[in-house]
C-alpha cells in the first residue's frame, strides 16, 4: 500500500507556519496536526514560558510519532503544524517518516524578522489569550535557537520565501 506523505514546517515564529499548514492540508484532504491545539487541550494554562513549552512538548513527542506513522501507514497524508526550526527538532521528524519509509516535504517559510514579528502583534490582538506568550521578548528567545534548513540535512525542502503569495 502506498504510504501517505508527511509535510512539516519551519519558519520563525510568527512566519505563517500554522496559516500555511491548514491550507496544504485542506488542498491535499491531509489530516491535519497542530502542536498548539495538543498543548492547549492536554496541558490548559500550563505554558507561560519557554521552559513550560519545551515541557510539555516533549511530553507529546512519543505519542504523536506513533500517530503520525500510524496515520502514514494507512496511505493518509499528514501535515504536522509542529516546528521544525532546530537541528534537534527536524531529526525528530526524520525518525517519523525514514522509520517507515514514507515520503516526507519539509516547507521552509523564510520571512524576516520584522515580518513576522508584525504577524505576532497581529496575532495577539485576534487571540488575546496568546498575548503574555506572544511577544518581542519571547521571539528573540525562541530565534536565538532557530536554525534553517541545509541541503546537507537531505530533506525535500520548499522554500516560500518573503516574495511568494500569501505574506
Amino acid at each position: 500500500m502506498k504510504k501517505g506523505l508527511l509535510t512539516f514546517f519551519c519558519g520563525k515564529m510568527g512566519a505563517g507556519k500554522t496559516t500555511w499548514s491548514r491550507e496544504i492540508a485542506q488542498a491535499q484532504n491531509a489530516v491535519l496536526l497542530s502542536e498548539d491545539e495538543w498543548l492547549a487541550s492536554l496541558y490548559p494554562h500550563a505554558i507561560k514560558t519557554l521552559d513550560d513549552y519545551i515541557e510539555h512538548a516533549g511530553r507529546l513527542k512519543a505519542p504523536m510519532k506513533k500517530l503520525v506513522q500510524s496515520i502514514l501507514l494507512s496511505g493518509t497524508n499528514v501535515v504536522m503544524d509542529f516546528p521544525a526550526n532546530t537541528v534537534q527538532q527536524r531529526a525528530w521528524f526524520r525518525g517519523i517518516f525514514s522509520e517507515i519509509q514514507a515520503p516526507h516535504e519539509l516547507i521552509y517559510i523564510d520571512h524576516s524578522d520584522e515580518t513576522c514579528l508584525l504577524h505576532i502583534a497581529k496575532r495577539r490582538l485576534e487571540q488575546p489569550e496568546r498575548a503574555a506568550t506572544d511577544t518581542k521578548e519571547m521571539f528573540d528567545r525562541v530565534t536565538a535557537h532557530f536554525a534553517a534548513p541545509t541541503a546537507d540535512e537531505g530533506f525535500n525542502i520548499t522554500v516560500i520565501a518573503a516574495t511568494s503569495p500569501r505574506n
